[in-house]
């Protein structure tokens, strides 16, 4: 989009005071006159390119003068940038990667699925979204994994694929030492990443507000910190806390090994501590929810999706660029563009009219 500043516009009027240059040449005046006894020599030896563009130097004058007018009512370009903005929340999903999370109680693309690979397919699409989810594009997401340790394994970010890459590689945990289920050590981690990335700044948006989404299929059994402590931490920092059970009530398909080296699935029964997982979630005004299958795990998704909503305003802004004085850089100086073509025309114009061009009285 182009036009004139408005402040400006009217020193347009210029230009009807530019073709006045032209007087001098269209206007009769009394001239000296010499005396031929005849003309015909000069018509027979014809006209030269100089008498023919004797007009020349004077287009060059008035191309200059009506081009120094534009310039003062300074033409303008703006370019239209249309900006979203984003009043995102802050996210961290804490996902249960105990042994216990490889029973097959899931399913994913109706096939047989453990809870852990159900549980990152609709995280993933929690997160990205698809398939009924809308997906978080303006929250700063991010991951934490425990067992008997938790981990940060992504921190907060925006870049939503490669936090579903990292989601993707989360494994469960594949030895004695390393298993357990930690739940109080990794909401106190969660709250502790997004104090540390909400309240001390950085380069990183401030988020609307703050919440964590536990998964987890187990009890409390290791850890130094305890789920009702962890639970108060969240409080504290304005954290709300959305707890998920996973997997089937009573029994579910474990996969034992054979003594022939195959594997056989085993009904193993279930114990979730659901007690504890409401009271943390109630302590920090948040909800828990039982998922049992794939479904039911994509309603909860559902659920929160609605319940932490993203405002988005769209913003429009008009950067303008003022065509008079913007141009090019030469050996660090900018060099208007429209100006200088004004001064080459008058260089141009005075060259031609004291050189070939010239006129005698």
């Amino acid at each position: 989009m182009s036009g004139f500043h408005e402040d400006s516009v009217w020193w347009l009027l210029l230009l009807l005071v530019v073709p006045l240059a032209w007087i001098p040449v269209l206007r009769p005046r009394a001239r000296a006159t010499i005396g031929f006894p005849s003309v015909a020599p000069l018509r027979a030896a014809g006209s030269t390119l100089v008498s023919r563009t004797r007009w020349l130097p004077l287009a060059l004058r008035t191309a200059a003068l009506a081009l120094l007018a534009i310039c003062i009512a300074r033409p303008i370009k703006a370019n239209e940038q249309t900006k979203v903005f984003v009043e995102g929340i802050a996210v961290e999903i804490v996902v249960d990667r105990s042994s216990s999370m490889l029973a097959m109680d899931f399913q994913k693309d109706g096939r047989r699925a453990d809870r852990l690979t159900a549980l990152k397919d609709v995280a993933g699409r929690f997160v990205l979204g698809g398939e009924g989810l809308n997906g978080r594009p303006g929250d700063l997401v991010g991951l934490i994994s425990f067992a008997r340790f938790a981990d940060s394994v992504c921190p907060l970010t925006l870049d939503h694929d490669y936090l579903v890459q990292v989601l993707d590689d989360v494994a469960v945990a594949g030895n004695r030492s390393e298993d357990g289920t930690a739940i109080g050590e990794a909401v106190a981690l969660a709250a502790e990443r997004l104090r540390d990335a909400t309240e001390r700044g950085g380069d990183l948006p401030k988020p609307k507000s703050k919440a964590i989404i536990l998964l987890t299929d187990g009890e409390n059994n290791a850890g130094d910190i305890a789920p009702v402590t962890a639970a108060e931490i969240c409080k504290t920092y304005g954290i709300t806390l959305y707890a998920v059970g996973m997997g089937t009530i009573g029994e579910a398909p474990y996969p034992m090994q054979t003594p022939f080296g195959g594997t056989q699935l085993v009904p193993v029964p279930v114990k979730i501590d659901e007690k504890l997982l409401k009271e943390m979630a109630a302590a920090t005004g948040g909800q828990y929810f039982r998922a049992t299958d794939s479904r039911s795990l994509e309603k909860i998704y559902e659920t929160i999706d609605r319940l932490e909503k993203t405002t988005t305003e769209q913003r429009r802004y008009l950067q303008f660029g003022d065509l008079s004085v913007e141009g090019f850089m030469v050996a660090g100086f900018r060099v208007p563009a429209l100006l200088l073509v004004a001064f080459l025309l008058v260089c141009a114009e005075l060259l031609l009219s004291q050189t070939r061009w010239r006129t005698l009285p």
